[in-house]
């Protein structure tokens, strides 16, 4: 859990962030987002290839070996003199960080049995899930308050621990070290194809809303080539032996489902850790501080259910726990649609808070159904698919919220607009009582009006901002709901008791 918990806060602690580094190293803001993108696409590239690098050079010695590289990376990136430097040292600590999840996911399913799987599961899924709420508070106070580069020197101590207790207590199975007696063969090709079908995806969700999406000529391009190379190591993967991406494991049916099931998890919970904080921090006057402190109790509810979800899931069949888990996040971002200007303080929280509880019953669940029918030395394949199902999906949230922000905006404002004329009764009462409060602050007459004119637009832009959030907040909803129906297409699987001895 050490490991991924320092590898998943990295992955939004650096966000915060981001002016004071464009600052500091003399670039633009602009420029700075390449600190971000350039660890997001070696992440994603590395990922499904977990199980595979695992199998070339045993488990336990290939993370220990990226546990150290990710150690090291954000040890240099504290120290990077420039942009270009701290680009490159991220891409390191990308390809570290990115099987340290899959990775240690595969550890844990083999080194307990059966009937304790689903609450060490549990417990290990806090770090998982507690790491993107405190992320961008804590990487807010560490940089107010001391350095920007501290937010990677804190993960060298962290990195150390684990290396260490990764050594002392993890071991690879028997079957991994004879599974290649006479070596393995390297698929150069499905790698080739893979990285960068992959890589380019990565690019195009994180700058398509900033070059405007297919208006830009070099967005077609790389979306071309992504499609181009995604579907060509489809085919190429399924013809070989021993594929860099197994994708034969799609074909058992509740993997299939859990990993639809994860990436559209990805897709609300990414998008939503994404959009709530833009939304009080934008709207609300919320500080970056102030808006931590709104997402920190969801943390607290996943401490507090997550081993509760590990104990239910030696009770009841994972798949209702799902079904459960979909019904309570959607309703909950449901609830979100009717905020407004003046929501309070606990109404925000509360409503996070709500959406937590169905992220706990929903993510470790998904994992438990999805691995029931899964041969042991499949697994480390396996949850580098999940991982990395759950993290194109945040990728394609994130953009999309974004862009539906952006757009939805410039719709509502439209429509509002439109009524912002003289010959609208209710908008001229409004620069008439507006122009009435101005003057007995001190305005005259003349410069009043003209005040009135500016008030009303600059409420009418927050009016549509607001609108544009919730129909956001409505399409995450919407999208998650419509997997209800999936759930009960898995096969049933019955729940492993919990024994009460020891192992």
């Amino acid at each position: 859990m050490l490991g991924t918990f320092m590898e998943v806060l990295d992955t939004s602690v650096a966000n915060v962030a981001l002016p004071h580094i464009a600052g500091n190293l003399s670039a633009t803001v602009d420029e700075s987002t390449w600190v971000l993108t350039s660890y997001l696409v070696s992440n994603a590239i590395v990922m499904p290839l977990s199980g595979w690098l695992s199998d070339l050079f045993g488990r336990k010695r290939f993370y220990l070996f990226c546990v150290a590289l990710f150690s090291l990376a954000s040890l240099l990136c504290g120290l990077a003199p420039n942009l270009g430097s701290l680009v490159s040292f991220r891409i390191l600590q990308g390809v570290g960080g990115g099987v340290l999840v899959p990775i240690s996911q595969a550890i844990l399913v083999e080194a307990f049995p059966a009937a304790l799987q689903g609450m060490a599961m549990a417990v290990y899924g806090l770090g998982v899930m507690f790491a993107p709420v405190i992320g961008p508070t804590l990487g807010g106070w560490i940089t107010d308050n001391y350095s920007w580069r501290w937010i990677f020197f804190i993960n060298v101590p962290v990195g150390l621990v684990a290396l260490v207790l990764a050594l002392v207590f993890v071991s690879d199975p028997p079957y991994l070290a004879r599974k290649h007696p006479g070596g393995i063969k390297i698929d150069y090709v499905g790698l080739g194809l893979v990285a960068v079908g992959l890589g380019f995806l990565q690019v195009v969700l994180d700058k398509g809303q900033r070059e405007d999406w297919f208006a830009s000529r070099w967005i077609t391009w790389m979306s071309v080539t992504v499609v181009v190379s995604l579907v060509a190591a489809v085919f190429w993967e399924l013809r070989q032996k021993e594929p860099v991406v197994d994708l034969r494991l799609l074909k058992e049916r509740n993997f299939l489902i859990s990993t639809v099931t994860m990436f559209v998890a990805g897709f609300t919970i990414y998008g939503s850790l994404v959009l709530f904080p833009f939304f009080l921090q934008t709207l609300m006057g919320y500080t970056a501080e102030t808006s931590g402190l709104v997402l920190s109790p969801a943390g607290v509810v996943l401490v507090v259910l997550m081993p509760i979800v590990g104990w239910l899931l030696s009770k009841l069949e994972a798949r209702w726990l799902v079904l459960g888990g979909l019904l309570v996040t959607g309703l909950a971002l449901l609830r979100m649609t009717h905020f407004n200007l003046w929501i309070d303080f606990r109404t925000a929280t509360q409503a996070r808070m709500g959406q937590a509880v169905g992220e706990a019953l929903l993510i470790v669940p998904i994992n438990t159904a999805a691995f029931y029918f899964i041969a042991r030395e499949k697994t480390a394949a396996g949850t580098g698919f999940m991982n990395l199902a759950r993290n194109v999906g945040g990728s394609f949230g994130i953009s999309m919220v974004t862009t539906i922000v952006a757009r939805r905006s410039q719709f509502h404002q439209q429509v509002l607009v439109s009524h912002l004329t003289p010959l609208d009764g209710g908008y001229h009462s409004l620069l008439r009582g507006a122009g009435e409060v101005l003057v007995a602050h001190g305005s005259d007459p003349v410069q009043a009006a003209g005040q009135s004119h500016l008030l009303l637009y600059g409420m009418a832009q927050q009016q549509a901002a607001m609108l544009a959030f919730n129909d956001a907040f409505r399409i995450l909803a919407l999208v998650l709901l419509a997997l209800v129906p999936l759930v009960f297409l898995m096969k049933k699987a019955e729940p492993r008791k919990m024994a009460l001895g020891p192992h």
